[in-house]
């Protein structure tokens, strides 16, 4: 059995998936891996603790945590396999650090599915969503820490975000959409940051960073980069940044770490 890396990405909304340019570079990408055995999937739209572990069987329904979109949108369906046994795994790896708890009616949400339609079309790898607990960033370290030793077991950890997400500070609605100031210097400050694996500097985004608050007037789609930081065997080496670009104007940076 292959051991996987960890993965940061951007999942857009529900439009990626018409977008030729993003879903060629994550089909590529997932090219790239090697077949996992499972997928756990941390999204910033599902904030709960604590820690929940969603719907483990097959079909539950999809969350359509979106609003102001065609109905075609809302017609997606994905239908991967539970995974009861890799919640299992996770209740285990928490054990005596974590409290859990279970939701079983909870199914994928956009941030988990709507990348994974690109990424593994089939649906026919087991897929796990497990809720984000804290939006600290050295509590969402440790929680990648232990879940780590699932990579030896062939499970693909991604922490699905946006690296930049000031939607309310947007004022151009392309996907050629100009980067506005704000998002440009908070990607261009996230990638040399990464490169130099200063851990310490990205903790303290909020402080450091230039473009805040208007890159994250809220932080829960940079705080899932943290979860997988956390799951790389060493958060301080420079992960691979395998996408770059922009998608209205917001940075589309996707990161994977060993």
């Amino acid at each position: 059995m292959s051991r996987m890396p960890a993965l940061y990405l951007g999942h857009g909304a529900p439009p990626l998936v018409d977008d030729p340019t993003w879903t060629r570079q994550l089909a590529d990408w997932a090219g790239k891996l090697p077949r996992p055995s499972a997928i756990l999937i941390v999204s910033a739209h599902w904030e709960s603790a604590p820690l929940t572990i969603g719907a483990t069987a097959t079909g539950v329904p999809l969350v359509y945590d979106f609003g102001g979109f065609p109905e075609r949108y809302y017609r997606a369906q994905y239908r991967s396999p539970g995974a009861p046994d890799l919640a299992a795994k996770v209740k285990a790896l928490m054990a005596d650090t974590e409290p859990v708890a279970e939701q079983p009616d909870r199914g994928l949400d956009h941030g988990a599915y709507v990348p994974l339609t690109v990424m593994y079309p089939a649906a026919d790898i087991p897929v796990l969503q497990i809720s984000m607990p804290t939006l600290d960033p050295q509590r969402l370290l440790d929680l990648g820490r232990r879940l780590a030793p699932l990579r030896d077991e062939g499970v693909l950890i991604i922490g699905s975000g946006f690296l930049t997400h000031g939607l309310p500070f947007l004022r151009e609605w392309r996907i050629d959409a100009t980067p506005p100031g704000w998002s440009a210097e908070f990607d261009a400050w996230t990638a040399e940051t990464l490169a130099r694996g200063a851990v310490d500097e990205l903790i303290d985004f909020r402080n450091r960073a230039p473009g805040m608050p208007y890159a994250h007037p809220t932080v829960e789609h940079f705080a899932p980069l943290f979860v997988t930081l956390g799951a790389a065997d060493d958060p301080e080496a420079p992960p691979v940044q395998e996408i770059e670009g922009f998608w209205l104007g917001l940075a589309k940076r996707s990161v994977q770490v060993v």
